[in-house]
C-alpha cells in the first residue's frame, strides 16, 4: 500500500496575470482582473492505494500531526492491510515527514509489526511514491471541470470523483514501475531522472 497527502487549492493564483488593454480601456470591468486573498482556501486529502485497489480518501479537517496521522493509521490504514492481506505479509509505504515519523506513529507500528511490514524509507531520497502521479490525474480531472468548483465542499467533491473514476489498471501500472524506477535511481546514482 503505498500512502500519502496532499493540499488541492480551491484557486490557482501565482499572481502572475496579464490583461491586454488599450489604453482607453484602462479602467473597463472586462480589462480587470480580481484578485483573491490567500487562493480562496484548500482542502488536504490523505489516501492510499495497492495493485489491486484505491484505498480510502480522509479529509483532513486540521493540520496534519503526529495524533491526527496516528488515528488515520489505527482507523483506516491497520483495518484494510489485515483485510487485504491477513497473512501479515502486506508492505505499508509513508514518507519521512514528521507526523509520520514521531514517536507515538513508530511505537504504534512497532505494537503491530505482526499485521504487516512498514517500508523503511530513505530520508532525503528522490521521490519514487506512485501516488503522486494519481495526484496528479486527480489535478488534471479538476482543471477540466466546467464549472470549476466554487467552494471547499465542492472541491473535496470533485477530489473524491476524479480519484474514484481512475482505473484498477492504471493501480496496477504505477505499481508495476516501481522496479524500473528504482533501477533508473540507481543508475543515475541518486541523481535526476525523467520520473
Amino acid at each position: 500500500m503505498w500512502s500519502d497527502e496532499l493540499c488541492f487549492q480551491l484557486h490557482h493564483a501565482d499572481g502572475r496575470v496579464r490583461i491586454w488593454r488599450k489604453q482607453h480601456e484602462s479602467m473597463h470591468p472586462t480589462c480587470m482582473s480580481t484578485t483573491l486573498q490567500a487562493g480562496g482556501g484548500s482542502v488536504m486529502v490523505w489516501g492510499m492505494f495497492s495493485w489491486h485497489d484505491l484505498g480510502p480518501l480522509i479529509r483532513v479537517e486540521q493540520r496534519l500531526n503526529s495524533t491526527t496521522y496516528l488515528s488515520i493509521v489505527a482507523d483506516q490504514v491497520h483495518p484494510i492491510m489485515l483485510m487485504a492481506y491477513p497473512n501479515g505479509d502486506g508492505v505499508f509505504q509513508q514518507d519521512n515527514v514528521p507526523c509520520h515519523s514521531a514517536r507515538i506513529v513508530h511505537e504504534w507500528f512497532q505494537e503491530h509489526e505482526g499485521d504487516s511490514t512498514l517500508l523503511r524509507w530513505p530520508p532525503q531520497s528522490p521521490d519514487l511514491n506512485p501516488i503522486e502521479h494519481l495526484w496528479d490525474e486527480v489535478k488534471k480531472a479538476i482543471r477540466q471541470l466546467v464549472p470549476q468548483p466554487s467552494n471547499l465542499t465542492e472541491l473535496d467533491n470533485a477530489i473524491h470523483q476524479a480519484l474514484c473514476q481512475i482505473p484498477r489498471i492504471t493501480f496496477q501500472h504505477l505499481v508495476e514501475s516501481m522496479a524500473r524506477r528504482i533501477a533508473t535511481v540507481l543508475k543515475a546514482k541518486g541523481g535526476p531522472t525523467k520520473y
